[in-house]
């Protein structure tokens, strides 16, 4: 039976900085040795013999080497699970996660890293009020700690502490290592929007060019923020603000239709395809391609030529290649001296970037929408759902993960029910949100402070998060009574691992040998170290865990059997043998797709011989893979 320690790398999040020298390792073998990168021969499979520095474009600023290092660097952190600020804990598959996204976004990349369909953010926009996300690069758990006043010394920082340049480097160092992390979350065809003002929106772009590949920017949606008032602005009354929208990768990232777009074409043909319009196959406005100037016969022998403005200045040019025009020939509609293509009537338009309708909502709208779910105003700028919903309607499919690590009062989960709601899907939420303190000292969080005292809530915006969904759901379902769509929530929150590491420099060495016998952390509760298994293994937060009762002891299975944990402090020899044989007979009950892991209470083996009986028959019934905690 092995024993899980800080060292396993089944206890530690992702490691970012192995899995990229891997990746190295694999095009360019000669460059890794013994796991390390030798650089100068980097540099020449890759055609530079040089070893000066060159200048590049880019982006540079103090602290980016750090944040750099620190979306690499793995957590020792855990979420513990929260099941009285749940939703239908049982039955739901949507998380809510308190704690430092950074840390966050690290402890979900064995679990969702690839599996991420959209990300959506509103981030802080940097405007001069202070924000909290204050990242130390040695200890991250202690940080936040700090941050949520866990400990003492906790303070806030403001992004406005700067001379020359700070303004924007803090803020750039913040934003960094979560864009980082969270680029490795989405599918090959996953889209992240995020939400940002002209104040950093220039850097932003520079930035994200840098970690999702210029290739990969899609567009900006420019939004419609407000309508009307601002009459006493100095220059411009700003109306709008942006959405920076990139793909894991362009090419497979699809967009679907706005089906509530107003669409000007009009279909008066049809077939037995249905109904059509003639789309000409000769364009001025895609820029002249010689390749694409050529004559095309038509059936009765007429050539066809690209209509210039004029002789001197060729502008057009066919939509489709020489080889395409030979394959769908039969295609091609000849009338008029033009060429033609059918172009069907489809459900709604292709997304457009300017979001300026009223459908959209506006910031106005979306406090009132708030307002009326609360009962009192306790945000000052929340996105209303029309806008996150029609991310979601276009951006999405009907079971995709969509996650909001900047989750604010929780838009983005309310836009999410209700869109499954009207139209029968079941995509899933989760949500991060830091549990940053409400002051009833501060004009800006006064009235948010007051109502959670009335309602009996902590004073965090978290609390506000949790207490916004539960509303949201309750409405939900009062509008859509025989809808069985997934209205809830797990909550879970971030701590520090619910196992102690050894301390070799502990002072009191006899106390340090002693709490080696039971590792476990006292006031950790058996759910608390069910939850950092599952995360640690990999498996899904919001996937069912089965338990069963073998030989008096509590077994419980996550995915679907790939992991089977007992954790009971006392297992006799007599009870190793039934145990053994009973987990052995569910899991062939289970019949999980991979090897499954076992993981035990190391403390709970009374002596050698329940261990050995315990390992060696699991081992015999074909589960290798035996661990202690």
């Amino acid at each position: 039976m092995h024993k899980l320690t800080d060292l396993n790398p089944e206890t530690r999040s992702a490691d970012a900085t192995g899995a990229n020298i891997e990746r190295l390792k694999a095009l360019f073998p000669a460059a890794v040795k013994d796991q390390q990168v030798d650089f100068a021969v980097l540099r020449q499979l890759l055609g530079d013999a040089t070893e000066d520095h060159q200048e590049r474009f880019g982006l540079s600023w103090h602290g980016k080497d750090q944040a750099r290092q620190l979306a690499l660097s793995p957590s020792s952190g855990t979420l513990r699970p929260r099941p009285d600020d749940s939703l239908d804990w049982d039955s739901t598959a949507n998380l809510v996660l308190e704690g430092d996204n950074l840390e966050v976004l690290k402890l979900l990349q064995n679990s969702f890293g690839g599996k991420v369909r959209l990300i959506y953010i509103d981030p802080p926009y940097n405007t001069g009020r202070d924000f909290v996300y204050r990242d130390a690069y040695k200890d991250s758990i202690q940080n936040y700690l700090e941050m949520t006043g866990q400990v003492e010394a906790g303070r806030r920082t403001s992004s406005h502490q700067e001379s020359g340049g700070r303004l924007h480097t803090d803020w750039l160092n913040m934003m960094y290592p979560r864009l980082r992390l969270a680029r490795e979350l989405l599918r090959e065809d996953g889209i992240i929007c995020i939400s940002i003002d002209d104040g950093e929106a220039p850097y932003l772009r520079v930035m994200a060019d840098e970690i999702f590949g210029a290739e990969n920017f899609i567009c900006v949606f420019v939004w419609k923020s407000k309508s009307g008032g601002a009459n006493d602005s100095r220059h411009v009354a700003v109306d709008h603000e942006y959405l920076v929208t990139y793909g894991r990768d362009a090419e497979a990232a699809v967009f679907n239709r706005d089906t509530a777009a107003q669409v000007s074409t009009v279909y008066n043909r049809s077939d037995e395809k249905g109904e059509y319009a003639l789309d000409r196959l000769d364009k001025q406005n895609l820029g002249y391609s010689e390749r694409l100037d050529f004559p095309i016969v038509g059936p009765d022998g007429t050539t066809y030529r690209v209509r210039h403005r004029n002789s001197q200045q060729k502008v057009a040019r066919w939509r489709w290649s020489r080889e395409t025009v030979a394959r769908r020939y039969d295609e091609l509609v000849f009338r008029n001296g033009c060429v033609y293509t059918r172009n069907y009537r489809k459900d709604g338009a292709v997304p457009r970037s300017l979001l300026v309708d009223e459908r959209f909502g506006r910031t106005r709208s979306g406090k009132t929408e708030l307002t009326q779910l609360m009962t009192e105003q306790v945000f000052d700028n929340p996105k209303p759902t029309r806008l996150i919903g029609h991310l979601i309607d276009i951006a999405t499919g009907a079971a995709d993960i969509v996650l909001d690590f900047f989750a604010g009062s929780g838009t983005t989960a309310h836009a999410v029910m209700q869109r499954n709601a009207a139209t029968g899907s079941q995509r899933r939420f989760i949500l991060v949100q830091l549990p940053e303190p409400l002051s009833p000292d501060s004009r800006h969080t006064r009235a948010a402070a007051a109502y959670c005292d009335r309602i009996g809530r902590p004073r965090t915006i978290a609390a506000l998060t949790r207490e916004r969904l539960h509303r949201a759901a309750a409405t939900i379902r009062a509008q859509h009574p025989v809808s069985d769509v997934d209205l809830g929530f797990r909550a879970f929150r971030l701590d520090d691992s619910n196992i102690r590491t050894w301390d070799a420099a502990a002072q009191d060495l006899e106390q340090e040998l002693a709490d080696a016998v039971d590792r476990v952390k006292p006031g950790r509760s058996e759910a608390d170290l069910l939850y950092e298994l599952v995360l640690e293994f990999g498996l899904d937060l919001g996937a069912p865990v089965a338990r069963r009762c073998i030989s008096g002891k509590q077994v419980h299975a996550a995915g679907d059997g790939t992991l089977l944990v007992c954790l009971d402090p006392a297992v006799n020899q007599a009870d190793a043998v039934k145990l053994a044989h009973g987990i052995a007979a569910w899991r062939r009950e289970l019949a999980p797709a991979g090897d499954t892991t076992c993981v035990f209470r190391d403390s709970a083996c009374v002596d050698d011989a329940a261990r050995i009986n315990l390992s060696s028959i699991l081992r015999q019934q074909g589960i290798a893979r035996v661990y202690s905690i």
